[in-house]
C-alpha cells in the first residue's frame, strides 16, 4: 500500500531568480501541488489552492494532459500522468549514487533481507532516489521519487546531522509542523538535539516516526571530497528487531553506508579520497 503524505509545504520557490516566467511558475505550481497531494483533485480545488482564475487552471490542467503530464479522470479530477516519468528518470540517471547504489546489488548478486532505501535531501525532504524493497511485508512500499520530511525518516536524519546547527534551523524556519504518526520531533531544539547524537554514535533511527510498526536505521553517504551527499536506511518491521534492539539491521546500514561511499571513492580509514577514486564495496555491502 503507498503511502499518503499529507502536504503542508508552499507552492515551489525558485531562489536567486530574478524573472519567473509566470504561466511556467503556475504550471509547476500545480504539478507540485498535485505530486504532494497524491490524490485526484478537481478543477474547483486546484483553483482554490492556486489562488487562480478557474479559465487559467482549466487551460493549465488541458495543456499539461496534452503532454502527458497530467490525466483527466472520468469524473474530471486530475492526477499526475506518466509524462513525469521520463523527467523523474532522468534526473536519477544523472544522480551518480543512485546508479552506484544499483550497480552495489548488482555485484553482491542478490536482494537485501530487508527494504534498503538511498535518499537524497531536496529542501526539507528526504527524495527517494533508489531503492530495494523487501519481500516481508512492512504496510508501506517505497518508491523512487516518494518524499518524506527529512527530520522524521531515517534516511534524511543521517543526512541533516552533517549539517551545521545554523543550516538545520534555516532550513526548517517554519517550523516541524508535518508528521504522520504521533512520533518525530516537534521542535526544532528537540530535533538539534536528536540529530547530535546521530552524529556521535554514527547511525540514526526512525522509531515508527514515518509509519506505525516501522522501524529503520539510517547512515550517511559520503563523496570522494567527504561531504555527505546522500542517506541510506535499512527499514524493518519493529516486531522484528528482536533482543539485540536491531544491532544485526543497524550494522547493515552502516556497511551499505560504507560501501557506498567507497565506491564514490571515500577513504573512511584517511578521512579523505581513495586514491584508486572509485573503491570495489566486495562481498557484502
Amino acid at each position: 500500500m503507498l503511502m499518503h503524505v499529507a502536504s503542508t509545504a508552499q507552492p515551489i520557490r525558485a531562489p536567486h531568480v530574478t524573472a519567473l516566467v509566470p504561466a511556467v511558475s503556475r504550471a509547476l505550481t500545480l504539478l507540485d501541488r498535485l505530486a504532494r497531494e497524491r490524490v485526484p483533485m478537481s478543477l474547483a480545488q486546484l483553483t482554490n489552492e492556486l489562488a487562480l482564475p478557474k479559465s487559467s487552471v482549466h487551460g493549465l490542467c488541458n495543456t499539461l494532459v496534452s503532454f502527458g503530464y497530467l490525466r483527466r479522470q472520468p469524473d474530471g479530477a486530475f492526477l499526475i500522468g506518466p509524462g513525469v516519468m521520463s523527467l523523474a528518470e532522468a534526473f536519477v540517471s544523472g544522480i551518480n549514487v543512485a546508479q552506484e547504489f544499483n550497480a552495489l546489488w548488482a555485484d553482491v548478486g542478490a536482494a537485501p533481507e530487508e527494504t534498503v532505501v538511498l535518499s537524497v535531501l531536496s529542501g526539507c525532504d528526504a527524495l527517494y532516489v533508489a531503492v530495494r524493497n523487501s519481500a516481508r511485508p512492512l504496510g508501506l512500499a517505497f518508491t523512487v521519487g516518494m518524499r518524506l520530511p527529512a527530520y522524521l525518516s531515517g534516511s534524511g536524519k543521517a543526512m541533516l546531522a552533517h549539517l551545521p546547527p545554523g543550516e538545520v534551523r534555516t532550513r526548517f524556519a517554519a517550523g516541524l509542523g508535518q508528521h504522520l504518526t504521533r512520533k518525530g520531533p516537534r521542535e526544532i531544539e528537540a530535533l538539534l538535539k536528536e540529530l547530535a547524537s546521530t552524529r556521535k554514535r554514527g547511525y540514526s533511527v526512525d522509531d515508527e516516526c514515518v509509519r506505525e510498526g516501522v522501524y529503520s536505521f539510517g547512515a550517511p553517504v559520503r563523496d570522494a571530497a567527504g561531504g555527505v551527499v546522500a542517506g541510506v536506511a535499512v527499514c524493518i518491521n519493529k516486531a522484528l528487531l528482536g533482543a539485540d534492539r536491531g544491532q544485526r539491521h543497524r550494522a547493515a546500514a552502516l556497511n551499505v553506508a560504507q560501501a557506498l561511499s567507497r565506491r564514490l571513492g571515500f577513504d573512511a580509514a584517511k578521512g579523505k579520497p581513495a586514491a584508486s577514486g572509485t573503491g570495489a564495496a566486495g562481498g557484502r555491502p
